[in-house]
């Protein structure tokens, strides 16, 4: 395929995006809405199929319609974008008035006329997982260079999608082999008040059975706080599960939660027993509950309430000794308002919150955090990297982390990775946080003697531990004993 150098540009801006984060929904979002501006389309939408209901659902969509058209689902085969997913072949309709295959209910019932839909398949190893489509394309009619565009758009697309449900596979699998092995979970960083509060909180909460809401932004750790809770518990020696909700389609999930009969739907060729009937008299880890569609939060409530469900398909009434906790990144009282999450089940499972502090507001235990995965880090990569120069700690300390710890976690072993020597320098940090080295020597005093600056810098050290001395030998590469000869020069 050919594409002009703007054209280029602007398939790297999507690879980008999709290679910055594995949160699939948020990655999605951002590429359908590059989707429209690339194509110049006044609309566009990403649709994954749902095996088991034989259904193509709208997981993500652009333009002034966006929020209607999440409401819909259409049939394989049904519609243009239908049709596409059951063929596997791209389909460019310039005029939908003379299509069969469109589908007018849907634009008319939310208002949006449609006249024309360029719509290409999702293909992941041979197989078609759903479509992309952009509709109305502005003061001009779609062609194939635009499908060329489209389907390298998808072939991006496909990568995000895969690589998030290999990284869910991948975390299942280890928490398969945590519950096999009973491995404890370790808190990392406990130096600063707000993660001591939350220790207090795990530690007063894990030895009863009450349900427990995580709150708090992505990538603060609380899958790891669940399971803290879990293996200090009486339940410890029985399984925790771990169900991401907003990785599954609604027939999924509820399979997924509740199991199914055989032949329920489509594709249900034998019997599944569901995560919370596996979890009997062990914990289910609920991770972004906010995704839950309303249908499901009904069932859910029920197995609050009752410790009670059916398998989809079936009807016998199968009770169970479980403990739920449930975390969410989201605002749940503003989705309340908003009629998308049931005000009786964020209730019942607010029975106790603990709300999980970003890294910004815990830095005292960046030294700690960074001192742990550098010696991982170490091992696993076989690389010696036992000290970190003072100027690229206080460049760390410095730093807001939107992604918390997850993304120090990311920092830390790139720098293992593309660093030399044993001591991790400012240089070996992304660029985002190197752009702040200036700012740091221009902090630097002058006219001192070289025993003057060591102090100084020693002193550096010790603030960014919060005066923790074994932490900050460890950074300056020195003993303790020495430290203290440093410190009182």
């Amino acid at each position: 395929m050919d594409f002009t150098k703007e054209q280029l540009s602007e398939l790297l801006t999507v690879a980008r995006v999709i290679n910055s984060t594995l949160d699939l929904t948020n990655v999605l979002d951002q590429v359908i809405t590059l989707t429209s501006k690339i194509l110049n389309a006044q609309a566009s939408s990403l649709l994954l199929i749902d095996e088991p209901a034989h259904k193509l659902i709208f997981k993500t969509a652009s333009g002034s319609k966006a929020e209607e058209v999440s409401q819909f689902s259409l049939k394989m085969g049904e519609g243009i974008a239908g049709w596409v997913a059951e063929n596997g072949e791209p389909l460019l309709v310039n005029d939908v008035t003379k299509d069969t295959r469109f589908r007018r209910s849907i634009s008319e019932s939310i208002n949006f006329p449609t006249k024309s839909i360029l719509c290409v398949p999702l293909i992941s190893k041979n197989k078609v997982i759903g479509v992309i489509e952009v509709i109305n394309k502005i003061n001009d009619l779609f062609d194939e260079k635009d499908t060329n565009l489209l389907s390298a758009i998808a072939e991006q697309a496909v990568l995000a999608i895969d690589n998030a449900r290999t990284h869910t596979a991948l975390g299942q699998e280890y928490r398969y082999l945590q519950e096999t092995l009973k491995i404890t979970p370790n808190f990392i960083g406990k130096n600063s008040k707000k993660s001591k509060d939350v220790l207090d909180l795990i530690n007063k909460v894990s030895q009863t059975d009450s349900t427990i809401l995580l709150s708090g932004e992505t990538g603060t750790g609380k899958e790891l706080i669940a399971q803290l809770i879990h293996y200090n518990s009486k339940r410890k020696n029985n399984p925790f599960t771990c169900v991401t909700c907003a990785i599954l389609t609604e027939t999924l999930l509820e399979s997924e939660l509740f199991g199914h009969e055989k032949g329920s739907f489509t594709g249900a060729t034998t019997k599944k027993i569901g995560k919370f009937e596996i979890a009997h008299r062990g914990t289910v880890f609920l991770d972004e509950i906010s995704a839950i569609p309303l249908s499901t939060q009904t069932k859910l409530l029920r197995v609050l309430q009752e410790r009670e469900f059916e398998r989809v398909g079936g009807t016998e009434i199968i009770k169970v000794d479980i403990r739920i906790i449930a975390a969410t990144n989201e605002n749940l009282s503003k989705l309340i308002n908003e009629g998308k999450f049931r005000e009786d089940l964020y209730y019942r499972l607010k029975v106790i919150e603990i709300p999980v502090p970003p890294l910004r507001e815990r830095k005292e235990d960046i030294p700690e955090i960074v001192s742990y995965y550098l010696d991982e880090y170490s091992k696993d990569l076989d690389r010696k990297v036992d000290n970190i120069h003072p100027e690229a700690m206080k460049l760390l300390m410095e730093y807001n982390w939107p992604g918390n710890i997850r993304e120090l976690k990311n920092v830390i072993e790139r720098a293992v990775v593309l660093g030399s020597g044993n001591t991790l320098l400012p240089e070996h940090l992304p660029l985002e946080i190197q752009n702040k080295v200036q700012d740091i020597k221009s902090a630097l005093p002058t006219n001192l003697t070289l025993a003057e600056m060591e102090k100084w810098y020693t002193e550096e050290v010790l603030k960014t531990t919060n005066g923790n001395k074994t932490q900050a030998a460890k950074i300056l590469g020195i003993s303790r004993n020495r430290l203290d000869r440093k410190i009182h020069i």
